[in-house]
């Protein structure tokens, strides 16, 4: 198995980001992204540096002006406000939106979600190269790898077409997807982070031709608080093509994959050419938001589950934390394709 990653991806550091009215640390630290690239090493994985997609990468994914606000908002937000550290939103849009504001101002409002996701110096270069890694990623799996590994850092799975959100800006596993379509058509996404997969949900709702499927903390008590829902099926031209199974907090192995076991079940029926899965660690009990109780060999029954689908699979990862367990998880759930 091949593990995608550049150190530039460690460039995204805003330092701190606001939460309950006050400024902490930034969760989602850079340091992150070295112990998982040492876990894979240290679990068999080739490393590979992702080749430069450009744009290429996130054009399938996201609008153009969201793009562009991402590549240049941040010098037009310190042009107009006077301000010289992250650009984080004042203001968000009531309900939809019937106005794409000229003010930089409301367009950081338009296009982030929350104040999770602040932009700061370096940011666009770690969020493109992310893409990136993704991209290679589901590019040798359409070439005949069994499985790849793409270290996303920053994470992804949150992000929707025009709107970055819980640490996430571009849509990881949507750019995976879209590589992976090219050659197989259908595709299935199964997201086992411990929050829910918005960002896919609200991309591919209308799509027939994508399964998305996500476990996580039930929403009622967590972030994205609004979306994840069983309910959530799909859209009329797409029914059943999204599942939702939310979790009550304190979750742990055997009712987790019990559930998992479900999951996979649906997708096995879908008959996909492709798996993508969106790998969030953070469903540890270990993890600073400690919502599940997942165990290391937890997570290595999840691997191999995962594994049991027997599709070509690209392992594209989201959330995890700095926390003692953090490589020893991710160890567990890679060694079941090795």
């Amino acid at each position: 198995m091949k593990v995608f990653y550049c150190d530039s991806q460690r460039d995204h550091d805003p330092g701190s980001f606001v939460v309950h009215g006050r400024a902490v640390d930034y969760t989602e630290h850079p340091q992150r992204a070295a112990v998982l690239h040492a876990a894979a090493l240290d679990a068999g994985c080739t490393p590979v540096t992702p080749d430069d997609f450009g744009l290429a990468s996130v054009e399938p994914v996201h609008s153009a002006r969201y793009i562009e606000f991402l590549q240049h908002g941040l010098d037009a937000w310190r042009r107009a406000t006077g301000v010289t550290g992250p650009m984080v939103p004042s203001f968000h849009p009531s309900g939809q939106a019937s106005v794409y504001p000229e003010s930089i101002v409301g367009r950081c409002g338009f296009h982030v979600a929350d104040t999770t996701s602040p932009v700061s110096d370096g940011s666009w270069k770690s969020i493109l190269r992310s893409a990136h890694a993704a991209h290679h990623a589901a590019d040798v799996v359409v070439s005949g790898d069994r499985v790849a590994y793409a270290l996303c850092r920053p994470p992804g799975h949150h992000a929707e077409r025009e709107r970055a959100g819980g640490f996430c800006y571009v849509n990881n596993v949507a750019v995976a997807v879209e590589r992976l379509r090219t050659r197989f058509g259908r595709v299935a996404v199964i997201d086992v982070d411990v929050h829910h997969g918005n960002g896919q949900q609200s991309i591919y709702y209308a799509d027939p031709d994508v399964l998305t499927v996500s476990l996580h903390v039930d929403p009622a008590v967590a972030y994205p608080f609004f979306t994840g829902s069983a309910s959530e099926r799909g859209a009329a031209g797409a029914p059943g093509c999204n599942l939702n199974f939310p979790l009550p907090k304190g979750t742990g192995d055997d009712a987790y994959l019990d559930t998992l076991k479900i999951a996979c079940s649906r997708v096995r029926d879908f008959r996909p050419g492709a798996l993508v899965v969106a790998l969030g660690l953070d469903a540890s009990r270990h993890d600073p938001f400690a919502y599940f109780q997942i165990t290391e060999q937890g997570f290595g029954r999840i691997g191999a589950e995962l594994a049991r689908l027997e599709l070509p699979t690209v392992l594209v990862q989201e959330g995890g934390y700095l926390a003692p367990d953090l490589g020893d998880n991710l160890r567990s759930v890679l060694r079941a394709w090795f």
